[in-house]
């Protein structure tokens, strides 16, 4: 798919827009006085993929965790702020390495002024966190809810405070708990500048459902070619939220290095433990960078003609299996040894 051109920041040593590859990123949930239950979580998060990583910062004490991680850390660090310029401005001083703010609501150009010359002095860009559920009320009156058109209006007017401070290194996000208002919003925004963008579906809700409207929404945008930086977000633990970006980007082709693994839904002619079999190869495919194409499929009759493009594959027999690769027949392998005869021949590719 062909990807909007957006202008570059650099959030840290990571790329966010300009042609690089799509970031996943998560927020912390501890709270922010706790500073060694965030380090730790903030571990897990970094082993799990995180490439980005976000605090909320709701007062002077808790810019401390800023600089903890900073220390104890290895992936970038976002303050997230609200209305308080100077939690802003002393969390860029303890080393964040982005700013999440609405520059509309910290009380005037002048300290908008402040909190730019701050990241721009260090480097760090700003993010224009627009939410559906905050939106000021004058938007609000002209268009009568929380339209995608008054997303993208006040995401614009946002950006003109920072561009009248001459700083440009900003990047942009537009949710609501809507599927279809945030993917309008995102579209109405991006005509609109070349600012890279951060996608997500707001308030999405537990891990099943949240996943579904994440991964429509997300999906959604990023076949337009939209989309810089995504973080889903699941009333769960944030482990959950990188592995389900990294799943969305995998299913778009946009995963990287990782295997792609097809499988059929079994039907009644299906004579093996189908579902534990494909389970087995998704978790031993866990820690694989290969980008390859792994089948495990049900019939021994069609699974190697429907699966006929995977790099390698299974397809179930009675009490058997069919080892293939590209669609030609390796050789028949007990069931109990199908999952390392899979692994096998993986690794010679």
């Amino acid at each position: 798919m062909k990807m909007r051109m957006s202008r570059q920041v650099m959030v840290g040593g990571v790329a966010v827009g300009g042609g690089a590859a799509v970031t996943v990123q998560s927020m912390l949930n501890r709270p922010a006085h706790d500073v060694a239950a965030n380090l730790e979580q903030a571990a897990s998060l970094e082993s799990a993929g995180c490439q980005i990583l976000r605090a909320a910062v709701p007062d002077h004490e808790a810019v401390r965790l800023i600089a903890a991680l900073k220390v104890h850390c290895g992936l970038p660090i976002v303050a997230d702020i609200h209305f308080d310029y100077k939690l802003a401005l002393e969390s860029v001083a303890a080393g964040a390495d982005k700013i999440r703010i609405n520059p509309g609501n910290i009380g005037g150009q002048e300290r908008v002024r402040q909190v730019a010359a701050a990241c721009r002095a260090r480097g760090v860009p700003i993010r224009v966190g627009v939410n559906s559920g905050s939106l000021e009320p004058e938007l609000l009156q002209k268009h009568g809810a929380p339209t995608p058109e008054a997303m993208a209006e006040s995401a614009m007017g946002h950006i003109r405070l920072l561009e009248a401070c001459d700083f440009t290194d900003i990047v942009v996000s537009l949710k609501s708990s809507s599927v279809q208002a945030t993917v309008a919003a995102y579209e109405l925004l991006a005509a609109r500048c070349d600012y890279p963008l951060h996608l997500g579906i707001t308030e999405a809700g537990t891990a099943r459902m949240g996943l579904v409207k994440s991964a429509v929404g997300i999906g959604a945008l990023l076949l337009r070619g939209l989309g810089d930086t995504i973080r889903v977000s699941l009333t769960a633990e944030p482990v959950e939220e990188i592995a389900a970006g990294r799943d969305i980007l995998r299913a778009l082709g946009l995963g990287g290095s990782r295997p792609n693994l097809i499988a059929c839904p079994t039907c009644g002619r299906t004579k093996i433990d189908m579902i534990a079999l494909a389970q087995a190869v998704e978790q031993r495919l866990e820690g694989c960078t290969k980008p390859v194409t792994v089948a495990v499929m049900g019939c021994a009759v069609n699974g190697p003609g429907e699966a006929r493009e995977a790099d390698v594959g299974l397809a179930g027999g009675d009490g058997c299996a069919l080892l293939f690769r590209k669609g030609e027949i390796l050789r028949k392998v007990p069931e109990a040894e199908a999952l390392d005869a899979l692994m096998a021949e993986l690794e010679k590719l």
